[in-house]
């Protein structure tokens, strides 16, 4: 098991591999469909800091707000990554980003991104989003809000050994990639093709 916290170097990112299990630890912001576009055709600066090698979570986050105004999450589960397909490889590089948090895994686009950009893609484990918020230390800013809602906002918070696995690196490595061929030549045995 790889604990890491950010921000993330290149080269720490460059030493992961396929399949490595990471609790990570550090800053992480939350950004879905909405913040991908914006982050695309406005590239606006207020973000810039926050992911400079750090990491986006794919994450709708259901919330609370105490009495002191301060947030809190509720549940945290990751959200389908290959709705920001589009847009990632451009994020990754033109903010400098180090790793993507989400389910599902992404498509060759991103892949390429990742390998030209030195980062990698995290997968979360699905239906875990009380468990994961648990790991959710503080909050410390939301952009967005009124904008884009509470799922889509930027979420900018402290996660502690929030568990992970690299399901493709910076090498040009895919686990999701493999098991589709893989499954596909199953299929196509049982079909008797």
């Amino acid at each position: 098991m790889l604990k890491i916290t950010t921000p993330i170097s290149e080269e720490t990112i460059k030493s992961f591999k396929v399949g490595d299990s990471v609790l990570l630890s550090g800053r992480i912001v939350t950004a879905r469909d909405a913040a991908h576009k914006l982050m695309v055709e406005e590239r606006p600066d207020f973000i810039r800091e926050y992911l400079k090698d750090a990491v986006i979570y794919h994450c709708g986050p259901v919330v609370k707000q105490d009495a002191k105004g301060e947030w809190s999450f509720v549940s945290a589960g990751p959200t389908t990554s290959s709705r920001e397909e589009p847009y990632q490889s451009t994020v990754i590089g033109e903010y400098g980003v180090r790793a993507v948090i989400g389910k599902g895994g992404m498509g060759p686009k991103t892949l390429a991104g990742l390998k030209e950009h030195g980062a990698v893609y995290l997968h979360a484990i699905g239906g875990s989003g009380s468990l994961t918020a648990s790991r959710v230390k503080k909050v410390e800013k939301v952009f967005m809000m009124e904008e884009f809602g509470t799922p889509e906002a930027f979420w900018v918070v402290d996660v502690e050994d929030f568990p992970v696995i690299v399901t493709m690196d910076a090498h040009g490595n895919s686990l999701h990639a493999k098991i589709l061929e893989e499954s596909g030549k199953v299929y196509k045995e049982l079909l008797g093709k």
